[in-house]
């Protein structure tokens, strides 16, 4: 049983950045793969990037390779999304989850969700 709860949403202009982090309690982020997926009102929840248990496989969905970064710290527990160039079309909510398994963008590999972070993008 892991708590997963993300936060570093907000307001940004676009061309802007956001640094997200989702930060795992009730147990080891070890030996999860960590995915952020986003949901804007009306749509379909889609993937945006994952990260394998041992860090070493990234992945990313098309619209925002190039900009965003995943990456974790084992140390402090956390999974990261740096997102930058940042567009309007990325306004959405924000989840992360955690799988025991394959690493993949497939959402119901995922086992564990927080709750939401919002990011906006407007000018």
């Amino acid at each position: 049983q892991v708590q997963l709860v993300e936060s570093g949403g907000g307001l940004v202009q676009p061309g802007g950045s956001l640094r997200l982090s989702c930060a795992a309690s009730g147990g080891t982020l070890n030996d999860y793969a960590t995915g952020w997926f986003r949901q804007a009102p009306g749509k379909e929840r889609e993937a945006v990037s994952c990260i394998s248990s041992g860090g070493d496989r990234r992945y990313y969905t098309d619209s925002v390779k190039g900009r965003f970064t995943i990456s974790r710290d084992y140390a402090k527990n956390t999974v990261y999304l740096e997102m930058n160039y940042l567009k309007p079309e990325d306004t959405a909510v924000y989840y992360c989850a955690a799988a025991l398994g394959v690493v993949g963008l497939y959402d119901g590999l995922y086992d564990y969700w927080g709750q939401g972070t919002q990011v906006t993008v407007s000018s």
